[in-house]
């Protein structure tokens, strides 16, 4: 008999377990409201993350108002009001809980949040706007057709318009919604060519990448992805776009649409494949994204040689150019200085555990200043637009504009460019807000 007490907490590194969405059990209510229960008594009683998202609020919430003041008293039907909650942001099981595995108590609450979110949608509960909200690649489709495009860019700073969306869309009136462009990221670069400088590998990097462009950068925000080409062939690094690419999966995901996740999978991953194969990494420039090839797909298809071998050849673009400069190849005669920067660090960079490069890099310009802040800015997609979770929502980021209000910067920017249009929302700015991507174009002067 193991007479060894549980330990009040872990000091091993965390270690995730393949998400087991194939099998019945992952989709049997009894199982799931069995676990949801244990998981919830286990939060309830060390309340860490209450700090993060509303989650843990709605769930603390609910236990104090019991008739026991402890799980037991909570009705199973008040258990998705916390799901409801949880935008699988990942913080509380990378940077907060203390039993992660390999504690014995195994406590994933993102993935058992994932899991109810999965039966939701397999049973049709899932509301029909969000899931037309989460079909990011088609609505930008769509919405960069020209004559389309004009009337959804209008309609987006027409009050009447905005409420009839609100109606129809489950969309906020006074949520922000971005620009779409006609002029989309591949069709800015449909002629460019790679550089034809000397391929250099620098760490696990090879030395040449291709851009799997993303639904936002290609749809609604191309400069970002033109400043990634022109900071890396500034570096000697060539640039190609991906043949082709959907949509990496994150929004499906966060529906609980996990057939759909699947759909993209199969056809994105052979089209990475071949390019990796041909000697290219792969880099893209919304966190969310990398984040999806790098540890979300790897947990749901861990059998999967393709997928685990996108994992090992994709990256961040600033953990990219970190390589670069580790092995002296990285471009340091910056012309420009960026003064006080304050950077927000977006949670899906967080939980990729590759440090503050971004950060770094953008320190190695003289005259600057870079000030991290490290806490959700509340956006998460479509929980920042929604109807119902909009006013959480900026709940959630106020934290985030007071500590980038006391920090008086030049710039504000983060890498989730959702993140930054948020958080300069509640700030009056010496320049607009931006992507760390094109502040570092900049510096370079290029």
């Amino acid at each position: 008999m193991n007479s060894t007490p549980p330990r009040e907490g872990s000091l091993e590194a965390p270690t995730r377990h393949p998400l087991d969405w194939k099998t019945p059990e992952f989709y049997d209510q009894a199982s799931l409201l069995e676990e949801l229960e244990r998981v919830y008594d286990i939060c309830h009683g060390c309340r860490r993350c209450v700090s993060l998202c509303d989650a843990f609020p709605t769930l603390f919430d609910l236990v104090d108002e019991s008739s026991t003041m402890e799980v037991d008293g909570v009705e199973k039907k008040d258990y998705w009001k916390v799901v409801d909650e949880c935008y699988l942001c990942d913080l509380c099981y990378q940077v907060k809980c203390p039993y992660v595995p390999p504690h014995e108590w195994n406590v994933d609450f993102p993935h058992l949040m994932l899991r109810a979110k999965a039966q939701q949608f397999r049973k049709g509960e899932r509301k029909l706007s969000h899931r037309l909200l989460s079909s990011t690649d088609r609505n930008g489709k769509i919405a960069s057709i020209p004559i389309i495009n004009q009337t959804a860019n209008a309609a987006k700073n027409s009050p009447g318009l905005r409420k009839m969306a609100s109606r129809m869309l489950d969309v906020h009136p006074e949520a922000h919604l971005p620009d779409f462009h006609r002029d989309t990221l591949r069709k800015r670069l449909k002629t460019h060519q790679p550089g034809a400088t000397p391929v250099t590998g620098a760490g696990p990097t090879r030395g040449r990448a291709a851009l799997f462009a993303t639904c936002y950068c290609n749809f609604n925000d191309p400069g970002i992805g033109e400043d990634l080409v022109a900071v890396f062939e500034h570096n000697g690094i060539p640039v190609r776009l991906t043949d082709k690419e959907s949509c990496c999966g994150m929004p499906k995901l966060e529906q609980g649409d996990l057939e759909s996740v699947d759909k993209l999978r199969r056809k994105n991953i052979p089209q990475l494949i071949r390019l990796i194969d041909e000697g290219w990494d792969i880099v893209a420039a919304v966190p969310s994204c990398v984040l999806m090839f790098k540890q979300e797909l790897p947990l749901m298809f861990p059998d999967d040689a393709d997928v685990l071998k996108v994992k090992q050849h994709i990256f961040d673009p600033f953990e990219y150019l970190l390589h670069r400069n580790k092995a002296g190849l990285l471009n340091t005669a910056f012309r420009n200085p960026l003064g006080t920067v304050a950077w927000h660090v977006p949670c899906h960079q967080r939980v990729q555990n590759i440090g503050p490069k971004t950060r770094e890099v953008l320190a190695l310009v003289p005259d600057t200043q870079i000030n991290p802040i490290e806490r959700c800015s509340g956006h998460d997609g479509t929980y920042g637009v929604r109807n119902e979770t909009w006013a959480r929502s900026q709940k959630i980021a106020k934290p985030v504009i007071a500590r980038a209000q006391k920090m008086e910067a030049d710039y504000l920017v983060s890498d989730c460019p959702m993140a930054a249009t948020q958080i300069a929302g509640g700030l009056t700015l010496k320049h607009a807000e931006t992507n760390p991507l094109s502040l570092l174009r900049k510096a370079y002067g290029i």
